[in-house]
C-alpha cells in the first residue's frame, strides 16, 4: 500500500484535521463533549487545556487508537473509524512517554519501524541513518536504548514518528521531564518539521512551549472547546493591559502611584511600584483608562523616559479562561487505553 507522503498533499491553507462534534465517555466520564476542531496544513495547532481535559482522548481518537461514541473526524482526508489502516501510514505519533523497544539499539529501533511501514530494506536503513544524524544521535546508535538518557530517548522517539514522512504530526506532551537544553532541542527539530511542511497538532501544558511552536491554539477543559485562535488573539480576549511607566525621576514613582490610585483612573486594580526596575505598573481595561493616565501623568509635568503597555502572559490566559493554573501534564484516560499504533 503506497503511503502518502508530506510531498504527496499541497500546502495551501487546507485543512489537514478536521473534527466535528467528538464525544468520548469513559464509564459517566465525558472526556470529551461535542469538540469541533481545524488545523490548517502545514501549522502547528497547541491544543491547551488541565489536566484531565480531554488532550489526550483526543490524540487517541485522531491516531486510530480508541474509537469516539460519537462525532467524525478525517485526518489527511481519510475518516479515523471508517479508514484506520490507511490513516496511520499518514500519521506520526509521540505520545507523553518514550515508547522505544530499550533493548534494541537505536540504529534498530528506526530500521524496524521503517520495515513495518513497508519501507525496503535498503530505504530503511537509509532513512534510520539519516535520522539518527539529524537527531544528533549517531555516536549511539548502536547502543541498546535502555543506556540512552531520557532527552536521548525523547529524541529517538521522536526520530521514529517520523521514519514514514509523515503528513500529520501528533505530539502528545513532547517535552515532558526534559531539561531546558533538551527542550530547545525538540523545539528546533519540530520547526524544522514544519518548515518541510509536516502538520502537527501540539498537546502540552508549557506555555513557553505553546508560544515557541503553535500559530494557533485550541483552549480545551472538562471534554469542551472553550476558546480558539492566535494567541496574540486569545491574549487580547482576556482583556487587560499593563502599563509600563518608567519616570526619569525614581522619586516620582511612589507619588505618581498615589496620585493615580487617588484619582480613580484605574477603578479598584491599584497601581504597583516595581522599585527594581524604576517603573510604576498601571492595570488598564480601556483604551480611555490608559489615555487618563498617560493625561494625569503629563498634566502633572513628569518627565518619563519610557511607557509601554503589555498584554497577559499566556498563563495568564489559561488560568482566566479554565480557572486552573497550568501544571505538570497526567494523563488521566485509562490504563488499558495506553497502547501504541499498530502498524
Amino acid at each position: 500500500m503506497c503511503m502518502k507522503r508530506i510531498d504527496d498533499i499541497p500546502v495551501g491553507g487546507q485543512s489537514a484535521v478536521t473534527v466535528r462534534g467528538l464525544v468520548k465517555h469513559y464509564g459517566e466520564t465525558k472526556a470529551l463533549d461535542g469538540v469541533d476542531l481545524d488545523v490548517r496544513e502545514g501549522t502547528v495547532m497547541g491544543v491547551l487545556g488541565p489536566n484531565g481535559a480531554g488532550k489526550t482522548t483526543l490524540v487517541r481518537i485522531l491516531s486510530t487508537l480508541i474509537t469516539p461514541d460519537a462525532g467524525r473526524a478525517t485526518v489527511a482526508g481519510y475518516d479515523v473509524v471508517r479508514q484506520p489502516r490507511q490513516l496511520r501510514r499518514t500519521i506520526g505519533l509521540t505520545g507523553q512517554y518514550a515508547s522505544v523497544d530499550e533493548k534494541l539499539p537505536g540504529w534498530e529501533n528506526l530500521y524496524l519501524i521503517g520495515r513495518l511501514l513497508d519501507l525496503s530494506r535498503k530505504d530503511a536503513r537509509t532513512r534510520a541513518d539519516e535520522l539518527l544524524e539529524r537527531f544528533s544521535l549517531t555516536e549511539a546508535a548502536r547502543r541498546p536504548a535502555g543506556t540512552y538518557s531520557g532527552g536521548m530517548r525523547r529524541r529517538l522517539d521522536l526520530a521514529a514518528s517520523m521514519i514514514g514522512r509523515p503528513a500529520v504530526l501528533y505530539l502528545d506532551e513532547p517535552t515532558t521531564g526534559l531539561d531546558p537544553r533538551t527542550r530547545n532541542e525538540v523545539w528546533d527539530e519540530v520547526k524544522a518539521m514544519v518548515g518541510e511542511g509536516v502538520t502537527v497538532l501540539l498537546t502540552t501544558q508549557y506555555m513557553e512551549e505553546a508560544e515557541q511552536l503553535a500559530s494557533e491554539l485550541t483552549v480545551v477543559d472538562r471534554g469542551k472547546v472553550i476558546a480558539k485562535g492566535g494567541i496574540e488573539e486569545l491574549k487580547a480576549r482576556v482583556g487587560g493591559r499593563t502599563l509600563r511607566v518608567r519616570p526619569v525621576d525614581p522619586l516620582e514613582l511612589r507619588p505618581l502611584a498615589g496620585m493615580l490610585d487617588e484619582l480613580g483612573i484605574t477603578g479598584l486594580a491599584a497601581t504597583t511600584v516595581d522599585a527594581e526596575t524604576g517603573t510604576l505598573l498601571v492595570p488598564v481595561l480601556s483604551d480611555e483608562q490608559l489615555t487618563a493616565v498617560v493625561g494625569a501623568v503629563t498634566a502633572r509635568g513628569i518627565t518619563l523616559s519610557s511607557i509601554t503597555t503589555e498584554l497577559p502572559s499566556l498563563d495568564e490566559v489559561f488560568l482566566s479562561l479554565t480557572g486552573h493554573r497550568a501544571s505538570a501534564p497526567q494523563d488521566t484516560a485509562p490504563a488499558d487505553d495506553r497502547q501504541e499504533v499498530a502498524v
